[in-house]
């Protein structure tokens, strides 16, 4: 596909969609996960089993970008997930403060509203990825992805602040009205920000949509799905994010917890660390922006090159941890943490940009099903990621009288699950390529949660 070219601007206007997508996430991830556990006094593990349904609603990614593959036309489904995201985001307040009178029909009303936010952050997000791998220019990506991630994080900054100030003092209604209201600016900011993208950079193919106007023969979806999983390189390129995002997803119910029963934290110090662990991010993902394009400087290395580093920097960074557990309160932990921050930072911007590379490389019109499929296998592991990340830590707690071998021994597993991500994230360009256009991460360089959440 010809590139089209999206400017500065247009690209800032996708970063606030994607702030708004995730101001909904950080509201019913965070948020109404507080509010069930501490004012409700429900158990944990109801927050945590609906998180989950989100996360496996992520499956269905590949489905809705063949969908937006089909249709040549993305702006319909990322309005249409931000407005059932946005719905789902209503309802699940309206669930929480249901529960405080109900606690079955909030329960059951909690589960839809879920599954429609797993359904959202799915259209909405897999649409968003698919356009900015079609529209923006090579040499922007690495700046592009750091551009656009960055305004999530600052939306969920935003969006924290701003409902922790108008929740106060809490009642269950005070809560549906917050929701609801930022619900509601989301929806307003995607409208006005996508407006008119796609026709200012149409391309020459966007013309002939698959299946019509004398474009090729529409395939199903399972053929469209089975033609990109045949390609060697999207393949690879799943497993690595699967494989990279379960190491990178493994630590965030883990590290707090750590810091409180290792060095003593307090509630407030141990949050206090997951904002230098945040920092670090924005760090790490401001020099692969900055370093790996030619945006200030002359581009350094490549997103392969950039990836593989950030890997190793993560691994040695939870190894750093493990040294840590060891030597106690002597050890500087926050720098230890915004290291892995900063590592993980680089690493994630740095595989983001090489998916919005790799997206358009095979057979046209197939960028929404390998981003939905990659998107898929970040979701998946994202969400097994945290639950055996715990659980690890519950049975290590179960060996080890001791709290310290049971948390160093699962940084360890985690700083080996980076190394070996490393490694595949080295073979994903070497040999067997069968795509219609060549593959070259090294050209991809020349072009990133939570996620990030991520989503």
């Amino acid at each position: 596909m010809a590139a089209a070219g999206l400017g500065w601007i247009s690209i800032a206007r996708l970063g606030l969609i994607q702030a708004a997508l995730g101001a909904i996430v950080v509201l019913t991830t965070s948020t109404l996960n507080r509010v069930m556990v501490v004012e409700l006094s429900m158990p944990a593990m109801l927050p945590g089993a609906l998180v989950g349904i989100h996360y496996a609603v992520q499956m269905l990614r590949p489905r809705w970008g063949y969908g937006s593959d089909m249709t040549a036309r993305r702006t319909p489904w990322i309005v249409g997930g931000m407005a059932v995201l946005c719905l789902g985001g209503t309802l699940a307040a309206m669930a929480t403060a249901l529960m405080s009178t109900n606690v079955t029909a909030g329960v059951a009303l909690a589960i839809l509203a879920f599954f429609l936010i797993g359904v959202g952050v799915g259209a909405a997000g897999t649409s968003l990825l698919a356009l900015l791998a079609a529209k923006v220019d090579g040499g922007r990506r690495a700046a592009a992805a750091t551009l656009v991630w960055g305004m999530m994080i600052v939306g969920f900054v935003i969006t924290a602040a701003t409902a922790g100030h108008f929740l106060d003092p809490f009642s269950p209604a005070r809560l549906v009205k917050v929701a609801g209201g930022v619900s509601v600016a989301a929806f307003l900011v995607t409208v006005v920000a996508i407006f008119g993208i796609e026709r200012r950079v149409a391309s020459p193919d966007d013309a002939h949509p698959a299946g019509r106007d004398g474009g090729e023969a529409k395939p199903t979806f399972r053929e469209a799905l089975k033609e990109v999983w045949g390609e060697t390189t999207a393949r690879r390129f799943t497993i690595f994010i699967f494989v990279s995002m379960l190491a990178y997803s493994a630590q965030d119910l883990v590290l707090e917890p750590f810091a409180g029963t290792v060095f003593g934290m307090t509630p407030g110090e141990s949050t206090s660390l997951a904002a230098v662990q945040h920092s670090g991010v924005l760090i790490g993902m401001l020099a692969v922006g900055l370093l790996g394009s030619n945006l200030l400087f002359r581009r350094i290395g490549t997103m392969r090159s950039w990836t593989i580093g950030g890997c190793f920097a993560s691994a040695l960074a939870l190894f750093g941890l493990v040294l840590a557990g060891y030597v106690g309160p002597g050890w500087p932990i926050r720098a230890s943490v915004f290291a892995l921050g900063a590592a993980n930072g680089a690493f994630a911007v740095a595989a983001i940009a090489s998916m919005m590379g790799l997206a358009g490389a095979g057979k046209a019109r197939r960028e929404g099903v390998r981003m939905g499929l990659w998107g898929a296998a970040q979701g998946v592991a994202f969400g097994l990621g945290g639950f055996l990340g715990t659980v690890a830590i519950d049975l290590t707690r179960t060996i080890f009288s001791s709290p310290v071998p049971a948390y160093t021994m699962v940084f360890a597993v985690e700083g080996l699950v980076f190394l070996v991500s490393a490694w595949l994230a080295y073979r994903v360009d070497r040999g067997g390529r069968e795509t219609s256009a060549p593959v070259d991460l090294t050209a991809v360089g020349k072009e990133s949660l939570v996620g990030l959440g991520g989503q």
